[in-house]
């Protein structure tokens, strides 16, 4: 927290407005759709319910199918479910771990032979690197498929100037306890189309009929923000900037300290982007490294310092046993390897220098008392 979040939620305190409707909210809108560059927001009670509200927003029922990265969180594919829809999920490419056009492409190939084209895609932009949307947009315009950009990680990341998260029919935005921008819970709908947005807002205020009794013709949802936590989305848009120098400087230090040792690689940043840097994220290659990820993770664990293996890839969950997966290419799962051989490391913007150094002594004592071992 900045400290001027206590001024907002004072303010809110003040005049009463503590439910989910009032002036900060109105305000928070309009700042983040400001700052990132689109002709509206919609704050609602999390990153989730942001993407719910998109899928419903495309009329995606049960029966339709929705293509879906798959190297990400739960979050990004539930949804899909609540509708009744499948999801269909998509690897990541080496450049950016993220959503592989190539796989797409074939995805996309499939569904035409089988005359089923998916009501959407959802692109996720991993631990604050943007996808390669370009690429993404071109084929998904060919096929006319709308794009909602799962940004919920990399709020403030750039891709080729513009803001990730502004690309797609639909943006969504996570501001959850672990974010760079937190409001304890609660999340972002935003798009060019205001009509859609407005109408986001009714779905997400229970879909309450214009009248003066409550009537609903519609099936709604409670998901609207409240005004005190979007005071403190407003104060902590205020400092976002900060909240990225500070992360993309302990990826520096990592970097300089770690990147020269053997096995390990850093999630590499595109070229014409900017990531936020969310987390600090590298692989280990254990026969270089000596060292498994699960025994670094454990060697750490020990020093009581938490880290992560990277998100295991939904085509993997139980949950989604059986569904549909398209690879890369037909010899390389890249989103399968990355889950094998990946880490994240402590990265939260607060993490200072001394507690930084600790972490790094740690993974070079791990690697150099492995190597000596072999």
């Amino acid at each position: 927290m900045s400290g001027n979040e206590l001024t907002y939620i004072q303010n809110a305190f003040d005049t009463n407005w503590i439910a989910p409707l009032g002036p900060h909210v109105d305000a928070f809108e309009k700042e983040l759709a400001s700052h990132v560059g689109v002709n509206d927001a919609a704050a609602v009670s999390s990153g989730t319910a942001a993407i719910h509200l998109a899928l419903r927003l495309l009329d995606v029922k049960a029966g339709d199918t929705v293509f879906c990265s798959s190297l990400t969180f739960v979050a990004s594919a539930n949804p899909i479910v609540y509708l009744g829809a499948t999801p269909v999920f998509i690897d990541s490419e080496p450049d950016s771990w993220n959503m592989s056009p190539q796989a797409l492409e074939y995805a996309l190939f499939d569904a035409v032979k089988e005359g089923k084209l998916p009501k959407a895609v959802i692109v996720v932009n991993l631990y604050g690197q943007s996808a390669k949307m370009d690429e993404i947009l071109e084929i998904c315009h060919t096929f006319h498929i709308p794009v909602i950009e799962d940004a919920a990680e990399s709020l403030g990341s750039t891709y080729k100037g513009r803001a990730s998260g502004s690309f797609g029919k639909f943006g969504i935005y996570s501001f959850n306890g672990n974010k760079i921008l937190s409001t304890s819970g609660g999340g972002m709908l935003v798009s060019n189309d205001v009509e859609a947005l407005n109408r986001a807002r009714f779905l997400a205020t229970q879909a309450r009929d214009y009248a003066a009794h409550y009537q609903h013709s519609q099936m709604g949802y409670n998901y609207r923000m409240s005004n005190v936590l979007a005071g403190i989305g407003r104060a902590q848009l205020e400092v976002l900037e900060e909240r990225i120098l500070a992360r993309r400087a302990v990826f520096e230090r990592y970097y300089q300290e770690l990147a020269d040792l053997p096995g390990i690689r850093f999630m590499p940043e595109l070229a014409n982007t900017r990531s936020n840097r969310w987390l600090t994220v590298l692989t280990l290659e254990e026969k270089e490294a000596g060292i498994s990820v699960e025994a670094l993770l454990d060697v750490l664990a020990e020093e009581n310092i938490e880290a992560r293996p990277v998100w295991k890839p939904l085509h993997l969950q139980p949950l989604f046993e059986g569904g549909r997966y398209y690879a890369h290419n037909e010899n390389e799962s890249v989103s399968e390897q990355l889950f094998k051989t990946g880490l994240c490391l402590p990265s939260g913007s607060s993490l200072t220098e001394d507690e930084q150094s600790r972490v790094i002594g740690c993974i070079k004592k791990s690697l150099k008392a492995k190597s000596f071992s072999i």
